[in-house]
């Protein structure tokens, strides 16, 4: 058995991540890993195992209602989100996507508000103006105020 240690006559101490109110965990919300129902239905398979069964189905039409919303007007990434949250709650393969997740966005974001980046985001979007006003300025200048499918067949 390993305890940790590799001198002899030393002791593997184990640490307590208990924080000032009582929670103990591991993460950035101070939760671990895993089932979050309440403890009266993990206490019983049939009512946890049904527990899970309605949160997947909820998580699911949540999820569905987000994909069907991305071509749709509406928030469809952020109710996607939102579905991986429901499933967060009690499964922990949703609860490691929605931290890598969470992760990548705030690198993102960070990233976002480097000096750096926001020149060159600047600079991009100024030249992508500026060309798109010079294609409109040689559009207008050949055809007029006219648009594509009223040109008349010479």
């Amino acid at each position: 058995m390993n305890t940790g240690s590799d001198e002899a006559g030393e002791a593997a101490v184990a640490v307590d991540e208990t924080k000032a109110d009582g929670r103990v965990g591991d993460d950035d919300a101070g939760q671990g890993l895993g089932s979050r129902a309440p403890e009266f239905i993990k206490a019983r398979r049939a009512l946890h195992l049904s527990w899970q069964v309605g949160v997947f189905v909820v998580g699911l039409a949540v999820v569905g209602a987000g994909i069907v919303m991305l071509p749709l007007p509406g928030p469809g990434w952020v109710v996607i989100f939102g579905g991986m949250a429901i499933w967060a709650t009690e499964f922990v393969w949703a609860q490691l996507v929605l931290r890598w997740t969470k992760r990548k966005v705030t690198e993102a974001a960070q990233r976002a508000l480097d000096p750096k980046v926001r020149r060159r985001n600047i600079v991009l979007t100024v030249t992508g103006l500026v060309i798109i006003g010079v294609l409109a300025g040689i559009y207008l200048w050949k055809f007029g105020f006219v648009v594509p499918w009223r040109i008349k067949a010479q």
